[in-house]
């Protein structure tokens, strides 16, 4: 009766494994929704700072902006991976576009496919994997993300450089 009893412990158990492997569950508990294309947004900027809504990122995992600046308009992308918000440039200058999905653990350029680290910025593969996603420094203040206008150009031109 124990043996049998202790069997089907065993067969539970291996089940419940089974079918939690079976599952893209994250570190929030959350099934991970890859890929995640982005959401376009709209900024505000005041005077050197560039601002959304924190609750755009939490709702949306992966948004898209763009901010004008003397050297012209720079696009922007914010998303959330492994609970880290992760600001950057947003550009693919060999193909001359803008625009990643983020699928799992990486940002793929969605118009030459090339392949990035999403918590690195780093190119994992393809051809324009030269060009690393440069990193925003920001602040939470209020319920937004605010960042310095500063910093998003310097981090546009970084991208632009080849590494």
């Amino acid at each position: 009766m124990n043996i049998k009893l202790i069997g089907m412990v065993l067969l539970a158990i291996a089940v419940s494994l089974v079918v939690a492997g079976c599952t893209d569950i994250g570190s929030s508990g959350k099934a991970n929704a890859s890929p995640v294309e982005a959401t376009w947004i709209t900024a505000g900027v005041s005077a050197d700072q560039v601002s959304i809504p924190l609750s755009f990122v939490e709702e949306n995992t992966n948004v898209h902006f763009k901010v004008n600046t003397d050297s012209g308009e720079i696009a922007v992308m914010t998303y959330k991976f492994n609970d880290e918000i992760f600001i950057r440039s947003n550009v693919c200058p060999p193909c001359n576009s803008i625009g990643f999905t983020l699928d799992k653990d990486t940002l793929v350029c969605d118009s030459c496919g090339t392949v990035f680290d999403a918590a690195e910025g780093t190119g994992i593969g393809g051809g324009c994997m030269s060009f690393s996603k440069e990193s925003i420094p920001y602040t939470i203040s209020d319920g937004n993300i605010v960042m310095k206008l500063d910093d998003v150009v310097t981090a546009h031109e970084k991208t632009v450089e080849i590494n």
